[in-house]
């Protein structure tokens, strides 16, 4: 498993510390920015790691940081096909994985800290999509542009 991650300028040091444990749990991982504490736009870290994930043959997640994770959740989520989620506890980014098959977690530097953080991930890259129909009937929902769509209950 190849894991993308990015920071703004506000979540730097929370990437260098995740990537510094997941590099020791063996996970193959690509930087995609910032390398320093200078300020950054999140938007461009974002849109250059989602292009480098669905550009990715091999399995692939991405990692995503920013002061509340919420600008890099919205950014990301401009692009098809990618399904990011903020998750700040190992409860949300579990189910995140499991039921709506995410593929980036966004975290907020300034909402958690190193080892709940670092729980968090742990969380959400050991859970695998759900094979229940009714999830993957929701996320191929997600893929519709504005498509009609018929409203279930279970």
């Amino acid at each position: 498993m190849i894991l993308f991650m990015g920071a703004d300028h506000a979540g730097y040091s929370l990437k260098e510390y995740l990537k510094s444990h997941l590099t020791q749990q063996g996970y193959d991982i690509v930087d995609v920015g910032v390398y320093s504490e200078e300020p950054a736009d999140y938007p461009d870290v974002a849109h250059t790691l989602t292009a480098r994930l669905m550009s990715e043959t091999r399995p692939a997640l991405g990692i995503l940081i920013c002061g509340t994770g919420i600008g890099m959740s919205i950014a990301a989520n401009k692009r098809p096909g990618i399904r990011a989620a903020n998750a700040s506890e190992p409860v949300s980014a579990a189910l995140a994985r499991e039921h709506n098959n995410a593929n980036i977690i966004c975290l907020g530097a300034r909402v958690v800290g190193p080892e709940l953080a670092r729980a968090t991930v742990e969380a959400f890259l050991r859970t695998g999509f759900s094979p229940e129909d009714r999830h993957h009937r929701r996320v191929q929902k997600l893929e519709l542009a504005g498509g009609e769509t018929q409203s279930r209950t279970d």
